[in-house]
This record gives C-alpha cells, structure tokens and sequence, in this order.
C-alpha cells in the first residue's frame, strides 16, 4: 500500500481541534458550523419532515458525519495537489 494517503486519524485530529458550533433553526432543522484549524468553514444542515420526530443531537451527528466526509474531500483534494506541483 502507498503511502500516499489521508488516514482517519488525520480527519480525526482535524475535525477534534476544529471549532463546532450547533444551532435549531425554525421547529426542525439542525445546522452545523465545523471552523478547521486554517479558517475554513464547513456548514451542513439535518431536517426532519415532521417537527414531533426532530432530535437536536441525531441531527447533530449526521450533520457531523458529512462535515467529516467533506474533509476526507478537502484532504484528498489537498494531497493531490502537492504531489502533482
């Protein structure tokens, strides 16, 4: 295997010193702000259909998880660069 790779200790290190912030919005939607390390901002939102079912911290976490696979994106994207200059 090459090492040329992002590892998920290296996402992880980054979204944990990372500034998360949470807010509800309206009666059923969970918006997530992920500041990484440089500035950069990721936002992702979570809605539920009916505001009975709406759970802050399920909307949270899924909110979470795509802020993390955005960084897998951003690594990525940011690997390949470097080793293409």
């Amino acid at each position: 295997m090459s090492d040329v790779r992002i590892t998920q200790e290296q996402v992880a290190a980054l979204i944990e010193a990372s500034k998360v912030e949470d807010v509800k919005l309206g009666e059923k939607t969970t918006v997530v702000s992920v500041t990484l390390p440089n500035g950069f901002v990721i936002v992702q939102s979570s809605s539920c259909v009916d505001p009975a079912n709406y759970d802050h911290e399920l909307g949270k976490q899924i909110c979470m998880k795509r802020a993390e696979d955005k960084v897998w994106e951003l690594e990525g994207y940011r690997l390949q660069a470097s080793i293409n200059q």
